[in-house]
């Protein structure tokens, strides 16, 4: 079963202003297909890197990321996406607190005119255990006109004058859970990844 999600908001609630990122994600093969369709803005300019290879840092270009949390624990999974072909993971046991980063992972993207599409396959092994919360996000622009925007943003009301986004506020995360994309009675594998971790 797939699910869909679309971006429609800047961080702090504000509408965007251009036709949303959709993410899509369905069951793949011993782990979890991530779909993203968007438009392609080419700003910043892609890394200097090969597509398909990990990229520290790639928050700083044109991306879109994906966090799957552990509420209970703040254990989380942080996968960012670029048009231009490059990916990166990252482990979190703790807010900000990477223990694993630049896993491998296979990532196709395609970019034609003023769009693209990105295909990645998360294995398991890299989920932590207890899966309750996910938020998404996109990022696009240099300078001052760089754009951050999250499916799930702060509320207006809640932002405060010179506040700059986070996308680690777990607490805006929302409900998900991995068993409403996969089959009833599915069981997440384990991962040694995460083996020893509170």
């Amino acid at each position: 079963m797939q699910m869909q999600f679309l971006i429609e908001h800047t961080w702090d609630s504000s509408p965007v202003n251009h036709d949303p990122i959709r993410i899509v994600f369905s069951p793949g093969q011993r782990g979890i297909k991530i779909k993203v369709f968007g438009p392609f803005f080419n700003d910043p300019a892609g890394p200097a890197a090969p597509p398909g290879q990990p990229f520290p840092g790639l928050w700083d270009y044109e991306v879109v990321e994906s966090f799957f949390l552990d509420s209970s624990s703040e254990n989380y999974l942080e996968v960012e996406l670029c048009p231009h072909g490059q990916h990166l993971i990252l482990l979190l046991s703790g807010v900000r607190q990477a223990f694993l980063q630049q896993l491998p992972m296979v990532y196709n993207a395609t970019i034609t005119g003023n769009r693209w599409t990105g295909e990645a396959l998360l294995p398991w092994s890299y989920f932590p255990p207890n899966i309750d919360k996910m938020n998404s996000y996109a990022i696009h622009g240099s300078g001052e006109e760089r754009t951050y925007e999250a499916l799930y943003p702060i509320p207006k009301e809640e932002t405060v004058d010179s506040q700059k986004p986070n996308f680690h506020s777990l607490e805006y995360f929302q409900d998900f859970n991995l068993q409403s994309i996969m089959e009833e009675g599915w069981v997440q594998p384990e991962s040694d990844l995460w083996k020893g971790r509170p």
